[in-house]
Order: C-alpha cells, then sequence, then structure tokens
C-alpha cells in the first residue's frame, strides 16, 4: 500500500495549494494550511518531508519553535522549495543510530547548491494507533520506522505495509477506518488525526535518535560560529595507488576528529567512488586547514558541504 504520487512539483504551480491531493484527505486540509502560513513569511518558513504529523514537523519545532513548518511530498521537495526561494530553510533527516541513512544528502545537497547550517538530533518514539482497539493484522508507515520496530511487530503478529511517511500513513488510517489496521507514528499524528493511541513507545531501541540537518541557500560565515563546530564535505579521490589512505593521514597528523566516512558511487560505471565526510572543528582552524589541504592534495575535487554549530557534542 503506497501512497499515490504527484506532488512532486506540485508547490511550484501557481494553484500549488490547490493541486496538492497526493495525501490522504485528513491530511489534505492541514497540508494545505500549513503551506498557506510558510509561504507568507518565509524569513520564518521551514520546509520538510512528510504530511503534518512527521517526525521532521516535530524536529522542525524543536529546532526552532518560532518557524513556520511546511509540508512537502519528496526530500526534493523540500530542498527545492528552499533552492527557488521560496523559504529561507529546509530541515531534514539525514541518519538514524539504529536503521542507518534516512536520505541520501551526498546527492541531493552537491546538486542543489545549498549549504548545510545547523544540524538537530531528536529522540523517536514511535506510537502505534489506530480508529479502535483492534486486533490489527497490519501497521502502516515509513520504511525507517518499520525497521525501528520490526522486533515489536514480529512479537505481535502484525504485518508491516511501507508508505510514504509515518503522518501520512496515520491519516490513511483515519480516511479508510478499517479497525484491522493501525499505524505507527509519532503522538502528535494521532492528536491531528484523531486516532485512538493504542501504544507507545514501539521502537525497539530507547536510544533510537535520528540527527537532521538545516539547509539554507548561503552557507555560515565559520569565522562567526561560537562554539564547537561541525565541517561536511565530499570528494574523490585521484586515481593513485593508496590515495584513499594518504588523504585520510592529514586528518590524523593533525589530530582531526573524523565521525563519519561513507562511500558511494558516481553513476553506473562503478569506476569513481566519492565520500561524504563530517568532521569536527570548521576552516579557520590551523588543524582543519592543514588537514583539508592534504585532502585536496590527493582529491580530483572537493566540496564543502557546510560548516555549523554542533547539536550534539562531540568529544
Amino acid at each position: 500500500m503506497r501512497v499515490r504520487t504527484g506532488l512532486a512539483g506540485a508547490l511550484r504551480a501557481p494553484n500549488a495549494l490547490a493541486a496538492m491531493h497526493s495525501y490522504p484527505a485528513p491530511a489534505l486540509a492541514l497540508t494545505e494550511e500549513l503551506n498557506r502560513t510558510a509561504l507568507a513569511d518565509r524569513t520564518r518558513a521551514m520546509s520538510f518531508q512528510g504530511a503534518p504529523g512527521a517526525n521532521s514537523h516535530i524536529a522542525a519545532l524543536r529546532y526552532d519553535p518560532d518557524c513556520l513548518p511546511m509540508p512537502c511530498w519528496s526530500f526534493a521537495d523540500a530542498i527545492d522549495a528552499v533552492r527557488e526561494g521560496r523559504v529561507d530553510r529546509a530541515i531534514i533527516p539525514i541518519e538514524n543510530s539504529h536503521n542507518g541513512r534516512v536520505a541520501d544528502i551526498h546527492f541531493l545537497l552537491p546538486e542543489s547548491g545549498l549549504s548545510i547550517t545547523g544540524e538537530h538530533f531528536m529522540p523517536i518514539r514511535h506510537t502505534l494507533m489506530a480508529t479502535g482497539p483492534g486486533p490489527f493484522k497490519a501497521a502502516v508507515s515509513h520504511p525507517q520506522a518499520l525497521g525501528q520496530c520490526r522486533h515489536w511487530l514480529r512479537a505481535n503478529g502484525i504485518m508491516p505495509m511501507e508508505y510514504a511517511d509515518t503522518a501520512a500513513a496515520a491519516a490513511k488510517v483515519a480516511e479508510d477506518q478499517d479497525a484491522s489496521l493501525a499505524a505507527i507514528a509519532p503522538p502528535l499524528a494521532a492528536e491531528l488525526y484523531d486516532l485512538q493511541v493504542i501504544k507507545e513507545s514501539i521502537e525497539d531501541n530507547s536510544d533510537n535518535t535520528t540527527r537532521f540537518v538545516v539547509l539554507a541557500r548561503a552557507p555560515l560565515d565559520p569565522a562567526e560560529i561560537e562554539g564547537p563546530a561541525m565541517t561536511t564535505f565530499v570528494f574523490e579521490v585521484r586515481n593513485i595507488p593508496a590515495a584513499l589512505y594518504k588523504a585520510m593521514g592529514g586528518f590524523a597528523t593533525n589530530g582531526v576528529n573524523m565521525t563519519k566516512l561513507e562511500s558511494y558511487q558516481d553513476g553506473a560505471s562503478f569506476a569513481a567512488t566519492r565520500f561524504y565526510c563530517d568532521i569536527v572543528g570548521k576552516p579557520g582552524d590551523p588543524a582543519i586547514d592543514l588537514a583539508l589541504e592534504e585532502l585536496g592534495f590527493y582529491s580530483k575535487n572537493l566540496r564543502l558541504l557546510g560548516c555549523y554549530p554542533q547539536g550534539l557534542i562531540r568529544s
């Protein structure tokens, strides 16, 4: 079971708000209302992927309680809203502590021309909700949420069914009024779509946490960042023996803490491997400058994706 596609690009049209018919009916009115409010004040607006009540909706409000969250159908739509100047910021989940990568930020961000200007870590609590007490044959939700609750679902004999996002799944359950169907979503979704909370905190791990990044058109000036900072970049090493080993040497010798290094293929040829990297520190710090200089010597290309304050202090 999947939500019908077709919202991509809807926000770009003059009658965009009237065109958003891809969400279940209970979510559509809320989506249109939030979009009207956000688009009227782009400096406060923050786009996110998902229907109202999604974890990204909650993350936006926790990161900036004064923001105006704007739901979007896809990660690309949320990013395009910023890139095209309709809103000033987007918030995107990029990784989960137990279920790995969420959004392919290393593909989406370089192509967008946007910069990371902040990060936010949010504990994820999944709630089973429905129109009645059950029993339930299936639970619908985003694949990430299903993966984070897979042991609980198996233990309770409930079949997982993928959906576009957690909150839209809750709206779909409310729309269908199928007593055998439940949704896994944040508690806010139960409130928004008038569903009964069946059981809270069904995630398999109590330390379940998702990392979000905030994107904007203009990068932050590293010199103006107070306190601990992070720097994110992508690079491709030169085609010489031990290039990656040599490229990484500058971080080791200069004592730079690298918190993430992830490889991915560029295109279908499998001839070029690129790397996504997070490090503690910022350009302007002598150790960071030396490490990046050495990395640049062994790289075919190096692109900074952003320097931003740490949302969680790394040792």
